[in-house]
């Protein structure tokens, strides 16, 4: 047993998980929702549908545009009134389509039901492709091609991530209280689908509840509950993977590397809806909080809800809010409107008051070696942030940068406040932009 193993690095940010006693509540349907085509890593999804078109809940708007891409579901029945483009929460323009509801919220024909334990895998691979399942941590990776591995890479193991050590979310804890069986489900097709015998279920254990009802309703499956140790980034998939298997995933590698898939216990339970249901991804479980929101929660919203109305559904702010995230305060993405809509991957929404902001002015590194200490990756994130300063990225990609998870380890303990996540994530961004040029300038066979 691995049980209480953890990684080497990381920290112990405050967990501010008030929500974690909020049982997942449901809005009430909205008058519109503004649905992004783009609610994944690659090309954005192609729309099937015009202006003035009838849908219903769980009908195609959109299909995939490519290998690494997905397709895009109505969260409710009405009429495709725009196909226009929204602001994304990394603060670009995507394209996205516009439904108002009529209010009946009527239902597509669902799919057809599906045994997850004894389909084809090539069956269940299908629908989970045709559902739009991505990756629901916050990668949003197309899951169809995570769950499609050459055949030099065989499997032996499947990871379930309940770990969710992102503070303040809880989406993930809630859902596995609530609807354990859907993501038992989905994970008996994930495996399945990949031929694997070893199932294992990670869940740190600030989660006791969610480590009990799990132990329990997955020993009838042989699927392994193990309890991990409380300590960000325990949840990241080559930490979570050298947590329970004590594989080390090589640098540049992927978890197939090491014969191992994992997937968040959010996905897990979307591939089970899909399989057991007939039904798209058309809306996710998200966590809204902060100590300037009256009702801190967990809701099931549908795609396409705007911030706006899930921070209105919360019961509004009660103090001045000064910085408003999207997903969690360690990996987050700041935001500069409310008019985002809610997407696969919106993990959760967290308002910050006045006193919770902190602004200083960087000073230069005083070598004292805690961000190589704190990084779970084994990097010298001190070093490499001086060679970005000086525009040396050939020097950082030889000192490994790409491998960086910009989890902000390096960035939470260090004294003299430099910004070496924003850093990292500066330079992997031009490191990839050289490669795809020089990848440009090769003669095509």
């Amino acid at each position: 047993m691995f049980n209480q193993l953890h990684f080497y690095g990381g920290v112990h940010p405050a967990e501010g998980k008030v929500a974690h006693a909020s049982p997942i509540a449901t809005p009430p349907i909205l008058e519109s929702y503004t649905v992004p085509c783009a609610q994944h890593i690659g090309a954005p999804a192609q729309p099937v549908v015009q202006k003035g078109d009838k849908v219903l809940k769980g009908q195609l708007l959109a299909k995939p545009n490519g290998f690494v891409s997905a397709p895009v579901h109505s969260p409710t029945s009405g009429e495709v009134v725009e196909l226009t483009t929204c602001l994304g929460p990394m603060g670009n323009q995507i394209p996205a389509i516009i439904i108002k509801s009529d209010g009946e919220d009527k239902v597509a024909e669902p799919m057809p039901l599906l045994d997850p334990a004894n389909s084809a895998p090539d069956e269940l691979k299908q629908r989970v492709g045709d559902a739009g399942i991505v990756g629901m941590g916050g990668a949003s990776f197309p899951t169809l091609v995570k769950l499609s591995p050459p055949p030099n890479k065989p499997i032996d193991t499947l990871i379930l991530n309940g770990v969710e050590c992102e503070p303040c979310l809880t989406a993930d804890h809630r859902l596995m209280l609530e609807n354990p069986d859907a993501i038992l489900a989905g994970a008996r097709a994930c495996a399945t689908i990949l031929g694997v015998k070893k199932v294992m279920l990670g869940i740190e254990a600030n989660k006791p509840d969610a480590v009990a009802l799990m132990t329990e309703r997955a020993a009838k499956f042989d699927i392994e509950v193990h309890q991990l140790k409380v300590r960000y980034p325990q949840g990241a998939e080559k930490q979570l993977i050298y947590a329970l298997t004590g594989r080390v995933v090589p640098s540049g590698g992927l978890p197939m590397d090491v014969k191992c898939v994992v997937q968040n216990v959010g996905t897990a339970a979307a591939i089970g809806e899909a399989v057991t249901l007939g039904k798209p991804l058309y809306e996710r479980v998200t966590t809204v909080t902060g100590t300037p929101v009256v009702n801190p929660g967990n809701w099931r919203f549908r795609v396409g809800t705007f911030y706006r109305e899930a921070i209105r559904l919360s019961g509004g702010v009660k103090d001045d809010v000064r910085k408003i995230i999207s997903g969690g305060p360690m990996m987050g993405l700041s935001v500069c409107s409310l008019d985002i809509p809610v997407m696969k991957n919106t993990s959760g929404i967290l308002l910050l008051s006045e006193s919770e902001i902190v602004q200083y002015e960087p000073h230069p590194c005083i070598r004292c070696g805690r961000c190589n200490d704190n990084c779970p990756m084994g990097m010298m994130p001190g070093i490499l942030s001086e060679q970005i300063e000086n525009m040396r990225y050939d020097l950082a990609e030889e000192w490994h940068v790409m491998d960086c998870i910009e989890c902000g380890c390096c960035s939470f303990g260090c004294p003299a406040h430099r910004p070496l996540v924003q850093h990292m994530k500066r330079a992997k961004a031009v490191v990839v932009a050289k490669r795809k040029a020089a990848a440009a300038k090769k003669p095509k066979a």
